[in-house]
């Protein structure tokens, strides 16, 4: 869904000349920005560029330091979020804030329930909750369902809900689709777009540029804290934002494939494998070499990479590790057969967050291995050469970065030593730069003889870095793409559609390596 044309609303929020420091270290040089009706208004940057910062000093979360906030022409100064919510501004953060064991109707009116004669009215709290549900197209959500029982694309419609019931008319989104499934994505679109019409302002933070163009009528880039540009949508190309954000361009963020020379002998064949989910799965990854698995959500991708890596183990089928045939039933045993899994939920199954950096990156290492046997890699080594930034290793893992958790994530599965990586959706949720390093990262591993399987929902992300590309459907392997693909060509295979002989000369071929 493209947003077409610039509405012609009026301006509602005007910040401008916002500075903030902290500790003494400036976080906002000068900030300008204005929101109009009916605009969804992209702000983008790398991590520490400043974003959350503006987005918390309009909601209230945080005074400037300097510059000025005006709200339909009129200065305002918000002291608390109290404050800017009851000026019809609010804020949908990233982690969402739900209670999970309250109901949907409990948590959209929490601190402002409605009350009848000294008690809560519940069933105006339920039938209020039920129209704002309804009036977003998500009647589909009952009010009195339990938070801990909705998927996280009906969590982050109860959360827009929330805000929507105290007549917002500036609505912050940071990172709406960070954890949606591709379906999922499809549903905040539609809301975006039924807010738009509704006359809200919306201020929206991705690091996901196909959002960005897809969803924004215009684009502000920040970098280190200052404005870099602010410009209508239609105007700027990928490359060109890519350029703005990071000071290169986007074909420079993939470091070159491996050559024939670099390619090594099939560390990991799977042959007639398959599961509930996977029907006669046929692929081999050489030492070297990284291939990328495509597909639509529910294609069997991400089940693959379970079923390699011992979660949902394989029922038929054989696999061969370097050669030798053997039986992978859970993940100790993979770890123990030098195959790693870096999940694609990275806060819900990748990390210990309130761990610190250094248990995180040796908790496989030690639950996997008996002492004796263990990999000897030294800690400070290991983080080296993932570059974390942290303060120190024994900072705990939830005040870092999503760049540097998804670093961790992977140093703790290069603490094993693996000799077969598979990674799913490597670099979710975190910004452009940060997304460099872990490309450099993964093709210096390949370089150094591992081979590894790469699942990825974005295409230019896959085509970028892949040697070969595999593509699935319906729980199967509909075909091979030489490196380069096009969007178009994978899309036919992941839509069902046959490819033509010229896009993929090895499609479908169970003798494929």
């Amino acid at each position: 869904m493209t947003v077409t044309g610039l509405t012609d609303g009026a301006s509602v929020v005007r910040m401008r000349g916002i500075a903030k420091q902290f500790l003494g270290n400036p976080v906002l040089r000068g900030v300008d920005l204005d929101l109009h009706a009916g605009e969804v208004h992209a702000l983008v940057g790398e991590n520490g560029a400043g974003k959350s910062t503006l987005m918390k000093i309009l909601a209230g979360v945080q005074p400037a330091d300097d510059g000025t906030i005006e709200l339909d022409g009129r200065p305002v100064t918000f002291h608390s979020p109290r404050q800017a919510q009851a000026a019809g501004i609010a804020i949908v953060h990233q982690e969402l804030n739900l209670l999970p064991d309250r109901t949907v109707a409990e948590n959209v009116f929490l601190g402002s329930e409605p009350v009848r004669r000294g008690m809560v009215d519940r069933r105006r709290m339920e039938a209020d909750t039920a129209a704002l549900l309804e009036d977003l197209g998500a009647g589909t959500v009952s009010p009195r369902d339990p938070v801990r029982l909705l998927s996280v694309a009906q969590r982050q419609v109860v959360e827009i809900v929330k805000a929507l019931s105290s007549d917002v008319r500036v609505l912050a989104m940071d990172e709406p689709t960070a954890a949606l499934a591709d379906h999922e994505v499809e549903l905040l679109y539609e809301l975006v777009r039924r807010l738009c019409a509704r006359g809200i302002a919306i201020l929206y933070v991705s690091h996901r540029l196909v959002e960005v163009f897809d969803l924004s009528h215009r684009i502000t880039v920040l970098k280190d804290g200052a404005l870099v540009t602010s410009r209508p949508t239609g105007e700027l190309t990928s490359d060109e934002l890519v350029r703005h954000m990071v000071g290169r361009s986007l074909d420079a963020l993939f470091p070159a494939r491996a050559d024939a020379r670099e390619i090594g002998g099939v560390r990991l064949r799977l042959s007639g494998c398959g599961n509930a989910r996977l029907s006669d799965i046929h692929l081999g990854v050489r030492a070297g070499e990284i291939v990328g698995l495509a597909g639509l959500q529910g294609s069997g991708r991400s089940a693959v990479a379970r079923a390699v890596c011992g979660v949902e183990p394989f029922r038929v089928g054989t696999i061969e590790v370097d050669g030798q045939q053997v039986r992978i039933s859970s993940p100790r045993k993979a770890v123990r057969l030098g195959v790693a899994h870096v999940t694609e939920d990275r806060k819900g199954e990748g990390l210990a967050l309130r761990q610190s950096v250094r248990d995180n990156a040796l908790l496989v290492r030690r639950a996997a291995f008996p002492r004796s046997r263990r990999p000897r890699t030294s800690i400070g080594t290991l983080l080296e050469s993932v570059a974390v930034v942290a303060r120190s290793p024994d900072q705990e893992v939830r005040f870092l970065s999503g760049g540097n958790q998804q670093k961790v994530v992977l140093a703790k599965w290069l603490a094993v030593e693996p000799r077969v990586l598979v990674v799913d959706e490597p670099t979710r949720g975190i910004d452009v730069g940060a997304k460099q390093a872990v490309y450099e990262l993964l093709r210096g591993l390949a370089r150094d003889g591992v081979a590894i399987l790469m699942i990825s929902s974005e295409l230019p992300e896959l085509i970028g870095m892949s040697d070969r590309v595999l593509v699935m459907h319906d729980g199967r392997i509909a075909g091979e793409l030489p490196a380069g693909p096009t969007e178009e060509a994978v899309m036919r295979l992941a839509t069902g559609h046959a490819v033509e002989a010229a896009d993929a000369p090895t499609a479908g071929t169970k003798e494929a390596v």
